[in-house]
C-alpha cells in the first residue's frame, strides 16, 4: 500500500515537471540599459564657409557690405564659423554669411578680417538698399528763436581825424645879444681875462 502511494507521488511529480517544460507562456527577457552619456552627433555646415582670424577677439557683423552706411547687427568671435553666402557686386572685401537670429538670417563681414575656406567660389550679390532714418530731426523754429537771439546790425563808428599838433618856435640866434650891442662872445672872453688876472695876482702875493 505504502509502495502504491510513493509511486502516485512520483508519477505526479514527473507530470507537474514535464508540463512546466512545455508550457507555452514565456517570460520577458529585459536587455541591459546602457549607463552612460550617449554622444550626440552635430553636423557641420555644408558649402564654403568663413573663419574669424583668430587673433582677433571678435569682428562686427553688418546689415550690409559698409561700416558707415549699415548698423552693427551682432559679432562673431574670434576663430568662429559661418556658412558663407555671397560677396557684394563692387564691394568684393564684402562676404555675406548665414546669420540667424536677424532679419531675413544673413549679415555681412568685412572679408579681410576673415578667412575663406580654400576654393570656395563665391556668387556676387546686389548690394542691399541703405535702411531710412525711422525720423528726421527737426527743431522747431519758434523754441529756436526762443534760445537763439537775432543778432541786430549795428553801424561802424566814422573815423575821427586828430587835432593838429603844436609845434614849438625857437628864437633867433641875434636875440641873444645885450641890449647895450656888445657882442656875447667879446663878453665872456673879458670875463675870462679879468678871471685870469685875478688868479695871477693871488698867486703872486701869495709868494
Amino acid at each position: 500500500m505504502r509502495l502504491q502511494k510513493n509511486f502516485i507521488f512520483v508519477l505526479i511529480f514527473i507530470g507537474v515537471f514535464l508540463l512546466g517544460l512545455f508550457s507555452p507562456i514565456q517570460t520577458e527577457v529585459f536587455a541591459q540599459q546602457p549607463t552612460g552619456s550617449v554622444p550626440t552627433v552635430t553636423g557641420t555646415p555644408s558649402g564654403p564657409v568663413i573663419r574669424v582670424d583668430p587673433s582677433l577677439p571678435y569682428v562686427r557683423v553688418y546689415a550690409g557690405p559698409s561700416s558707415f552706411d549699415y548698423p552693427s547687427i551682432g559679432v562673431l568671435l574670434g576663430n568662429e564659423t559661418a556658412p558663407a553666402l555671397g560677396r557684394a557686386r563692387d564691394r568684393l572685401d564684402w562676404i555675406k554669411i548665414y546669420y540667424p537670429g536677424v532679419s531675413g538670417s544673413a549679415g555681412w563681414v568685412y572679408g579681410l578680417q576673415v578667412g575663406l575656406s580654400p576654393g570656395a567660389l563665391l556668387p556676387l550679390l546686389d548690394i542691399p538698399s541703405t535702411p531710412t532714418p525711422i525720423s528726421t530731426p527737426t527743431m522747431n523754429p519758434t523754441l529756436e528763436a526762443a534760445f537763439i537771439g537775432q543778432q541786430t546790425p549795428t553801424r561802424l563808428p566814422t573815423f575821427t581825424p586828430p587835432p593838429p599838433l603844436n609845434l614849438p618856435s625857437f628864437n633867433d640866434l641875434n636875440s641873444t645879444q645885450t641890449a647895450s650891442g656888445i657882442p656875447s662872445g667879446l663878453l665872456i672872453l673879458s670875463l675870462g681875462l679879468f678871471g685870469f688876472f685875478g688868479a695871477l695876482i693871488s698867486y703872486l702875493r701869495g709868494r
